[in-house]
């Protein structure tokens, strides 16, 4: 083997708000990795993965990306959670390193630069299948729309109005807070005076927790109200009692649920690895490494190098026959992936998937003249 190796730089929130989905991030890369070592690395090399602390702030993550690319000088940067987080990353990463990055988070889609990636769920996957589903199933009408004050939220909130809008619904409420409120009080008096039916909720940690209490203790739920929010999944259930969330519907790529063979045995082995350790969920961006690390990995075989570009283009056409959830692929010149969507719903502290949407595409603009990239040095 080649004794140079072979360079990820992963940008994981292991402390902070987000950690509980940071460290399932990090383990899942690193048991990733591990498996491409055992089977002799790539193109004859080792794979060495680098974790930095991304510590759920923006500033931290930057000063990571900065490392990771100056210090480590890494092929690929992986990670981030919240869209704040992967702009902070890009613009040292991208903008200043020119290396390739690879965004694994749901998100709310419009990333077009031709050395990014995204392999979460965007908009088309989530709010576009998810409200009208919802509106046919339960006859809900009136959307409350509360936010955290950033870019993810405004977008999707964009997004979801239109959507139910042109399903002859309205909405009677959107505001937006500072990551760290935590006090939802009279918000959720406002949602009970609006007679809104459903809570479409882009709020989150910390201030996810308070606002889940204040809401099912003004009664919401019991009055027959519905909370929507599609990044949920089953990390969640450790962040606020069961009770709060009956009903809620989720949207996303994978749920520990499904009966697919390939999505047990992976949970086992990640479960079996990391006992009691965050979860392998979707919410997290887990199935988003997943998909990052496999298509990545595919993309350089293919390329025969890990030259930047010669990588982009392989990768702008990758696909993995399995994964959590079910087979993916870049869809070309998109940047963003092909892959199978669910609505799910919580019962007793589990969901249980209501409908399996098949594979949906992204949607996403075509980037114009992504191969011409070498000239952007």
């Amino acid at each position: 083997m080649d004794p140079k190796p072979i360079k990820i730089g992963l940008i994981a929130e292991l402390t902070g708000p987000l950690s509980f989905m940071g460290i399932a991030n990090a383990n899942l890369t690193t048991m990733l990795v591990d498996d491409i070592n055992a089977k002799g690395g790539l193109l004859g090399r080792p794979v060495k993965l680098v974790i930095e602390d991304g510590e759920t702030t923006d500033s931290a993550a930057k000063a990571s990306a900065a490392k990771l690319v100056d210090v480590d000088k890494v092929d690929l940067v992986v990670g981030g959670i919240y869209s704040s987080t992967r702009l902070a990353i890009k613009s040292e990463a991208v903008a200043r390193g020119r290396t390739l990055y690879i965004y694994t988070e749901q998100y709310e889609g419009q990333e077009n630069d031709p050395l990014i990636f995204c392999t979460g769920p965007v908009p088309a996957q989530q709010v576009e299948p998810l409200i009208p589903w919802l509106m046919k199933s339960t006859g809900a009408k009136s959307f409350y729309l509360p936010s955290a004050d950033y870019i993810w939220p405004h977008i999707l909130n964009k997004a979801a109005s239109r959507v139910v809008r042109a399903n002859g619904g309205e909405i009677v409420g959107e505001e937006y807070f500072p990551l760290d409120t935590v006090d939802f009080r009279r918000t959720v008096q406002q949602i009970m005076a609006s007679g809104g039916e459903v809570v479409f909720n882009t709020i989150v940690p910390p201030g996810l927790t308070p606002f889940l209490d204040e809401l099912h203790k003004a009664g919401f739920g019991k009055r027959g109200g519905r909370i929507v929010c599609t990044y949920f999944d089953e990390n969640f259930f450790n962040l606020v009692p069961s009770e709060q969330i009956e009903g809620l519907c989720s949207c996303l790529d994978y749920y520990q649920e499904l009966d697919d063979p390939f999505g047990r045995a992976l949970l086992h082995r990640y479960a079996d690895r990391f006992p009691g350790s965050a979860m392998l969920t979707a919410g997290s961006g887990c199935t988003g490494h997943y998909r990052a690390i496999r298509m990545w990995e595919a993309a350089v075989n293919e390329a025969g190098t890990v030259e930047r570009d010669a990588v982009i283009r392989a990768l702008d056409h990758a696909r993995i026959g399995e994964g959590p959830g079910g087979p993916a692929e870049m869809v070309p010149g998109q940047h963003h992936v092909r892959m199978n969507m669910y609505i799910a719903q919580a019962r007793r502290g589990r969901f249980h998937v209501v409908k399996n949407l098949g594979p949906i595409d992204p949607n996403e603009q075509v980037l114009a003249g992504e191969l011409e990239i070498s000239g952007t040095d």
